[in-house]
């Protein structure tokens, strides 16, 4: 488990920036020479700086179904309700039509993240006067139960991608706090582990993708080398290989697979078998021609309880590496672990 050191805060805004590029914009250079304690203090200035933009352009708004009863005819009559009004002595008519609306999901998410972060005693004064002016542009926005929001069915298209950012900021702030919180107890609020693997994963892919523009880098599927009659009839049954990160720059490939634990090493301090198993079989069926140009990389989160590691292994002729990266280093020696991980497998040089 990672500590919120000053140090590994700040790294959590560097990953931000090149998860999300938004970051990366004039409006948020403020953010990067200020000093956090907590981890909830930066997201709540990150997120006032981004809901400062959205609102000058405008809340998202998404067609939401109404049933109303109404006293003119919009969008479909209800009949059988309608009926039921008359019977009633209600010269109503009940409707069914789409509305164009703010109080939709994604504002709604927006809404009640700023609820949490006025709860959260870690939060700066100064900040939480800041979100409550904010609050008054959600009047009409609903107030939503944080539990039950289905984070998976967000889809973001054209009209709304600039809430991308956003969202995955109040998914980070919503898990932490509700980790903090169990009944009739309260715990230090934390960015759970699987946030920051997500966050590590999207991170990694998008620096090399923005500063490597020699290498191809995309996070495709490997296909499994299958003999054809077993590619026919079996396929269905093995599961996906969805890699990480992939680099290739000419004849050379490398698979990163990126990973975020409490501890590297197994009880017996060995690597755990269940990764090098996955990146080895990612290996070998991408090198369908066995030519040893594919290599792999297991690359670790550092935490507090392991040392630095960098090993290599030539594996049946592909080359498999496990290495650690220390996320509570300055981020100039993130870059430089990163940039030197490019230099060792294909001899490049960081834009």
């Amino acid at each position: 488990m990672l500590k919120h050191k000053n140090s590994f805060i700040k790294n959590i805004y560097y990953m931000l920036s090149y998860a999300f590029k938004v970051l990366q914009q004039t409006n948020y250079e403020e953010v990067e020479s200020e000093s956090f304690e907590n981890i909830y203090d930066l997201f709540a200035e990150i997120l006032i700086k981004g809901l400062n933009k959205q609102l000058k352009q405008g809340l998202y708004k998404e067609y939401i179904d109404k049933y109303e009863n109404l006293a003119t005819i919009r969008g479909k009559v209800n009949l059988r309700d309608s009926l039921t009004n008359k019977m009633q002595r209600k010269q109503l008519l009940v409707c069914e039509f789409d509305e164009l609306s703010e109080d939709n999901t994604f504002n709604q998410i927006l809404k009640i993240t700023m609820v949490l972060l006025l709860k959260e005693s870690s939060v700066k004064k100064e900040k939480k006067a800041r979100i409550r002016k904010l609050m008054l542009y959600f009047g009409n926005i609903s107030q939503v139960d944080p539990r039950q929001i289905k984070w998976q069915k967000l889809q973001f298209q054209r009209n709304n991608q600039t809430y991308q950012m956003l969202i995955n900021l109040c998914k980070f702030i919503i898990d932490g706090l509700l980790l903090s919180t169990e009944v009739g107890v309260y715990k230090t609020p934390t960015f759970s582990d699987e946030n920051i693997e997500m966050l590590f994963e999207r991170f990694v892919l998008e620096y090399y993708k923005y500063h490597y523009p020699n290498l191809r880098v995309h996070a495709p599927h490997v296909r499994w080398n299958l003999v054809a009659e077993d590619f026919n009839t079996g396929l269905s049954f093995l599961p996906q290989m969805k890699t990480d990160i992939k680099l290739a720059y000419q004849e050379q490939s490398l698979i990163i697979d990126t990973k975020f634990y409490g501890a590297i090493l197994s009880e017996s301090d060995k690597y755990k078998s269940n990764n090098l198993y996955q990146i080895y079989s990612y290996v070998k069926n991408e090198d369908i021609n066995r030519t040893g140009n594919v290599s792999g990389l297991l690359l670790y989160a550092k935490t507090d309880e392991t040392k630095d590691i960098n090993h290599s292994f030539n594996m049946d002729g592909n080359r498999i590496g496990v290495r650690s990266l220390d996320l509570e280093q300055e981020f100039s020696g993130i870059k430089g672990q990163l940039n030197g991980i490019v230099g060792e497998y294909f001899g490049l040089e960081c834009h």
